[in-house]
């Protein structure tokens, strides 16, 4: 009998097969003494099994590339973390064995961080990934990992790791399905740009049983357990028009009576580039300059070494707009030479501009960089600050980009309620606003965005977040000023339409994701789109609010 339960739907489009499971877990090591003699010998075995799994996981970035290879180096460096290796090194020296010094240094890192409430708790998964990778190495153990399979499948795993996710084979993997993990963390960004459809936070996966036939629409967030022929046919159907709309969709983002919604992309650098422009992308609209940073977290890049990443983004958009994010480090981008060490809550400390502000030297280099990158070209650069809380932190940012000479549009991101609430006020110090919805969905509901736990507050279809993008875009337009979308929000096609209702004058996402939201606008009137962000915002939850969206643009 056919069984329907329902997640998150991260990824879109339809897989149907055979369920396959994650591997189990490292085990947990033996708890043994050794001789004081063997501490050496054993600390060498743990650095050498750290080195070896941090060059895996920069392999493994440089083979897929793009977003993937960032959040791979990063994972890399958190391997090689001197405080860590520090504290295992501590561990064999009074008779731990290397492998469960690692073990339980880990476990010590990890309980701080996943008890401290805090947004770097969000990177826990990650961080068990880099010890059951160095464990399982010290162990002489295959690591756990995606199933051998020579037949097509649908994954079903606790969570997803960067490393997992980021080499799947979408010849193999249909889709997967994970009982944790939220609608921005690092997995369900990272299928986002495979394209593999994906449902996160569905309660009860684990339990499905291998080789059990499933339906997973990555749209909706459902999954069919034994579906029906006629319940498979609805879905392909489904799908194949999908398919035909994307390929008859192209050109400019707009709706059906020509209301123009630019679309376009979020890189995290240079290897971003050729996806975002395949996909028909007017420009960028979130290009993530932190990670060019997190390659050393010592110290930050040079003048030169930024001026080279950036004049590759700005010159594959000639005569498009290109919106840089000024480093946003802090909470789950720490940096040594910046971040502060000790704060008790980093994702409410000293982040974002804040941290460029007690930086200045920082901020002055990288907008002359930015400044030098963009002589010659075409292009039209338009430069933000992240959360940005008031006028007082507006004004610091625009006086700075004036000091350093730069010619370009100079922004605000509305991360932070406080932004929307006052963004007219904003607006009399900067020329435009960018919402990032998934930090602005963490602050308002106080719901960590990589927690599944909590992902029902983390949806960006809760009302209260949609109002909020509309008191932002209304703010906007009563100054003549642009309002966009760069969070993952403008991703859902049928969202996209919702918030161009409300006002927002362009939407950027994952390239994957901007010949969905072409099709779909295309669709639809503007008139049509404003019911539907009426009737969102006068819904109570999230689903309701999707609900009444969903019967006002198919004409129920």
């Amino acid at each position: 009998m056919e069984t329907t339960l329902r997640g998150v739907g991260v990824s879109h489009g339809v897989a149907i097969g055979e369920v396959r499971h994650m591997g189990t877990a490292v085990l947990e090591p033996p708890a043994k003494q050794i001789p004081a003699e063997d501490a050496e010998r054993e600390q060498g075995r743990a650095r050498q099994a750290v080195e070896a799994v941090a060059a895996d996981l920069v392999a493994r970035g440089n083979l897929a590339g793009g977003e993937a290879q960032h959040v791979l180096e990063a994972q890399a460096m958190m391997a090689q973390d001197p405080e860590l290796m520090a504290d295992v090194e501590r561990r064999i020296a009074v008779g731990s064995t290397a492998e469960r010094a690692v073990y339980d240094a880990f476990a010590a890192y990890r309980a701080l961080l996943a008890g401290a409430g805090e947004y770097l708790a969000g990177r826990v998964a990650d961080l068990d990934d880099v010890r059951n990778r160095i464990v399982a190495r010290l162990l002489g153990v295959p690591m756990p990992g995606v199933p051998d399979s020579d037949e097509p499948y649908v994954l079903i795993a606790r969570d997803l790791a960067p490393a997992d996710t980021a080499l799947l084979d979408p010849t193999l993997v249909l889709g997967f399905v994970t009982e944790e993990g939220g609608p921005t963390s690092h997995s369900a960004i990272l299928a986002r740009a495979l394209g593999v459809p994906a449902v996160v936070a569905l309660p009860g996966a684990g339990e499905i049983a291998e080789g059990t036939v499933i339906a997973v629409d990555g749209s909706t967030g459902e999954v069919f357990i034994e579906p029906d022929a006629d319940k498979r046919a609805a879905l392909e159907q489904a799908a194949a028009e999908r398919k035909a709309a994307l390929a008859a969709s192209s050109g400019p983002g707009a709706t059906s009576d020509g209301h123009k919604v630019p679309l376009l992309a979020n890189v995290g650098g240079p290897g971003d580039v050729a996806a975002a422009v395949e996909a028909g992308a007017e420009g960028v609209g979130l290009f993530r300059t932190e990670f060019l940073f997190l390659d050393d977290s010592k110290k930050a890049p040079s003048e030169d070494k930024q001026v080279e990443a950036y004049r590759k983004v700005l010159e594959a958009f000639p005569e498009g707009r290109v919106v840089v994010r000024v480093l946003d480090a802090g909470a789950d981008k720490p940096l040594d030479f910046l971040t502060p060490a000790d704060e008790p809550n980093p994702a409410l400390g000293v982040r974002g501009l804040r941290t460029l502000l007690d930086h200045p030297d920082v901020l002055r280099t990288q907008l002359a960089a930015l400044a030098r990158a963009a002589e010659g070209l075409p292009v039209y650069l338009e430069v933000m600050a992240p959360m940005v809380a008031d006028r007082i932190d507006a004004r610091a940012f625009a006086d700075a980009c004036r000091e350093a000479g730069l010619q370009a549009k100079f922004g605000a991101m509305v991360e932070i309620p406080s932004a929307a609430l006052r963004a007219r006020s904003i607006l009399q110090e900067v020329e435009f606003l960018s919402l990032g919805t998934n930090d602005l969905a963490q602050y308002t509901f106080a719901a960590d965005r990589q927690v599944g736990a909590v992902s029902r507050l983390q949806d960006p279809w809760q009302p209260a977040l949609l109002d909020l993008v509309a008191a932002s875009a209304e703010a906007a337009k009563a100054e003549g000023k642009s309002c966009g979308v760069c969070g993952e929000a403008a991703s859902d096609p049928l969202l996209a339409c919702v918030l161009t209702g409300l006002g927002v004058t362009s939407l950027s996402m994952g390239a994957a994701s901007i010949p969905y939201v072409r099709a779909t606008l295309a669709k639809h009137t503007l008139a049509q789109c404003e019911r539907a962000a009426a009737a969102a915002r006068a819904a109570d939850t999230a689903d309701d609010a999707r609900a009444a969206a969903q019967a006002v643009l198919s004409g129920e």
